[in-house]
Order: C-alpha cells, then structure tokens, then sequence
C-alpha cells in the first residue's frame, strides 16, 4: 500500500473535481472457474485500487460529497472462512490504513443508496465490466442492465486524475518493467530450434513470480508475429524463424509493464529480416524522439508511419510520394494497428473507462472508421506525467494482401509483386515504456537490447 495520507489526497482531489452528490466505486469479485469456491486469480478494479489501495473482493466504496462522508462496504471473515484460511488483517484494519474510519456489512450499501436515491441525489457510477457488477448495480440502482448510465463527470475526474503519474507510481511502473525486462533477457537465451513456444511462456511466467510479479496480459510468444494478439503457443521454432515477445509483468501493488522484442532463433538476423528490422526500429527512434508535452499522439503516430513508408519504398514494397502513401491509408497493409496507448494500473491503462475519455477529447474525438485509425488508443495531447507505449511495428497478414491485391486497393504505393515475397515474413514489433516530462520524455525501467547488432551480440553467447 501506498501512505494513508496517499489514498486521502486522492479521494479528496476526486470529490472536489465531481463536486457534487454520491460516488459509488465497485470492487471486483473472486470468479468461479467451475464451480463457486475454485476460482481465478483475484485481481481487484484499478480505479478501486488507485483511491483505496486494498487487495480484496467485495468491496464498495461510497464518498458522499454533500454529506462529507466516506464509507468502506465489505465483510469481516466469518468462523468458517476464519477455519479453512485462519486469521488475517480485518477489513477494519485495512480501512484504517487508507484513512476510512467508517465500515459497514455489504449487505447495508442497498439501503444506503435507497435513502440518496429518496434524497434525489445523484449516484455517479463507473462503467461495469465484470458481470457480477453489472447485476449488482442494476438491483442496487433499480435500473435495467442495458439502462444503466455511467457518469461521464466520474469518469472525466478519474481519467484527469490517474492520467498523470505519481513520483511513487513511477517507482512501481519502473520494478514492473525491471522485471520484464529480465523476462525479455531469458527469452533470448532460450530460443533456439526444437524449443516450443509455451516452453518460453511458462519460463517467463515462472521468473516473474519468484519475484512476487504476475503476468499484466496474457504474454503473445510466438514464430507467427504477423498475428497482433497471437495467444497459440505450441509451434517448435525452426531455424530461419523470427520470434516475437510481447510480455510484461505486473508487480504487487498491480502496476504493469508492457515490452515487445522480436529477434531471429537462429543467431543472427537474415539479410531480409535485418532490412525490416531496421525500418521497425527507425520508426520507433522517430516517434520516440517527437515525445514531449503539448504534441498529439495521434501525430506522433502519423510521423512513425511516415518513417515506416520511406522504409519500405526503399526495400521496393511500397512505392510513390510516402506522405500521400500515408495519406491514402496505404501503410495499414503493413501496420495495422496503433502507435501505443497509456499504461499503469492498466496496461492499456483506464480502458474499462471508454477509450473516448481516456485517449482522446471533446473536442478531438477518435476516428472509429478508418482502418489503422480506430486501433489508435491514444490520439490526444501529450501532458507531463503521462506514461505510455510506443510500439510500431510491421505485420504481413496474407488474407489481408490478398483481400487488398483483389481490389486493386492502393496499388499507386504497394508493389504487390514486391509483397508476395514476404508472405512467410511473419512481424516484427519492438516496444518501450515512456514518461512524458517537462521537457521530452524519460525510457523507464532499465533500458533493453534493441539494436540488431546488440541483440545478435547477446544471443551469440547462448
């Protein structure tokens, strides 16, 4: 946990900005895998986590803005949870460490509402993503499910709030991203023709745990990195293969990191692999480099894509004036996603939230049509203490070619014939973590290998 007065200042800031009425924030459930007492790992809401700071389920919090109350619903651990799990913190205990005085049973957060809602006061909500939630606020509130109206005032404050990072939030990021990083390490020892992907995964995922980490995504290991989200892990790595990790760890206090490498199996890069390579790592220097507070993200993300389409007319997959390439869309063959997204408590920090409010504004909203475009995460102006990715990357997807190549899509930019001779090529991604300061940015976490001459240098040894 971080200081009582940390909690209090934070629920305090938040109360200020909404100014008004109830603020209900819910706390996640334990899951039931196949039936009620076997569960999945328990990993608490992030915003309940940002204003209370305590790992267990069940809980809710009301701050009471007219009445200038703040109250934990929760339960104490009944004698039969005492005998099969023993005597631990109590609830009461915990909320004296966030600085809550006040706690009740769960059962009385109905009839506390009940009397606001008589009150003709208003409730503000958060959008539920876990479905024992979604019910739970629809009894709570009296509203149907596909009726239930989340606060868009809540989420503006909280998204205003956790967008900028803490000096003792960074500190977490950076141990989360240490760890990945030395996951990323041990990946590189390893692979080597005849290892299975999922061998790879499970290591990673073992080295985080001896560290008390746990995985912040489900970690995409894999020969076939043209694939964005690739979860298949049984494939054996071949000679002449280029292997893609894109993992990250998330540390006690549920912090995460979030870092991509891709490198050959075999020692060294083809000349081929080599070429895109560079072109990858080129666009990411160059989005890298614009970082700096009052720019947009979403020109950042042109400006790499700009880099990727000079790249590529040079290695004769792509062709004409790039800045038009980019215009027409063309590069999105090749790169289909977005430049990155911001990151904490959330690798994809706050995205329960909306990525309306979290990644764009009222004013600038997200382009939700034009492909590569709608993958965007983050488009808006850059702030100090902003954390968040930067990830391009170069992705051949044959249905997508051929799908393209039919239509006669963008053939004034793409040399398809050019293209068909990377239609085994896979992807590559490379991936790093950034704080957005006063004057530019800051890599957090220790920097990793990313240089082809350094990845080949450290793979030789192993």
């Amino acid at each position: 946990m971080f200081t009582t007065q940390t909690y209090q200042r934070r629920r305090e800031a938040l109360k200020k900005e909404v100014k008004n009425g109830v603020i209900l924030l819910l706390g996640n459930i334990e899951n039931p895998i196949n039936f009620e007492h076997n569960t999945y790992p328990f990993r608490q809401d992030s915003t309940l986590l940002y204003y209370l700071g305590i790992q267990e389920p069940k809980l809710a919090v009301i701050l009471d803005i007219d009445e200038d109350k703040t109250i934990l619903f929760g339960d104490e651990l009944s004698m039969d949870e005492i005998i099969w799990m023993g005597r631990q913190e109590t609830l009461k205990e915990k909320s004296i460490k966030v600085g809550i005085e006040e706690t009740r049973p769960h059962a009385q957060l109905a009839t506390y509402l009940q009397k606001v809602e008589a009150s003709k006061r208003v409730v503000h909500y958060l959008p539920p993503y876990q479905s024992a939630n979604k019910i739970l606020l629809s009894n709570l509130l009296k509203i149907p499910i596909a009726q239930l109206l989340p606060s868009v005032t809540l989420i503006k404050a909280i998204v205003q709030q956790r967008s900028i990072k803490e000096e003792e939030e960074i500190v977490h990021i950076e141990e989360a991203i240490r760890v990945s990083n030395e996951m990323h390490l041990l990946a590189m020892r390893m692979a080597k023709p005849g290892i299975k992907e999922h061998e790879i995964a499970n290591a990673i995922q073992h080295l985080a745990a001896d560290q008390e980490c746990t995985m912040a995504y489900p970690p995409i290991v894999t020969i076939n990195g043209g694939i964005l989200h690739n979860h298949y892990r049984l494939h054996t790595l071949q000679s002449g293969d280029l292997f893609l990790n894109d993992s990250g760890a998330e540390n006690v206090m549920g912090y995460a990191g979030d870092i991509t490498r891709t490198f050959p199996v075999d020692k060294t890069f083809t000349p081929k692999q080599r070429d895109i390579y560079n072109v990858v790592l080129h666009a990411f220097t160059t989005a890298r480099e614009a970082l700096k507070p009052g720019i947009r993200f979403k020109d950042i993300h042109l400006h790499a894509c700009l880099a990727l389409t000079e790249g590529l007319i040079d290695l004769g997959l792509m062709k004409g004036n790039p800045k038009e390439a980019v215009n027409a869309h063309a590069h999105t063959l090749f790169f289909q996603c977005g430049l990155g997204h911001m990151m904490g408590l959330d690798v994809h920090d706050m995205e329960d939230l909306g990525e309306q409010y979290v990644g764009y504004t009222d004013a600038e909203p997200k382009d939700t049509k034009t492909f590569g475009l709608k993958s965007l995460r983050l488009g808006k102006e850059l702030q100090e203490g902003y954390v968040l990715t930067v990830e391009p990357g170069f992705y051949i997807i044959p249905e997508l070619i051929d799908m393209w190549r039919s239509q006669g899509k963008n053939s004034t930019f793409i040399n398809y014939d050019k293209v068909n001779e990377y239609r085994d090529f896979g992807g590559v991604r490379i991936e790093d973590n950034f704080l957005i300061t006063a004057n530019g940015y800051r890599l957090l976490g220790p920097e990793l290998i990313k240089t082809v001459e350094e990845i080949e240098n450290y793979r030789a040894n192993y």
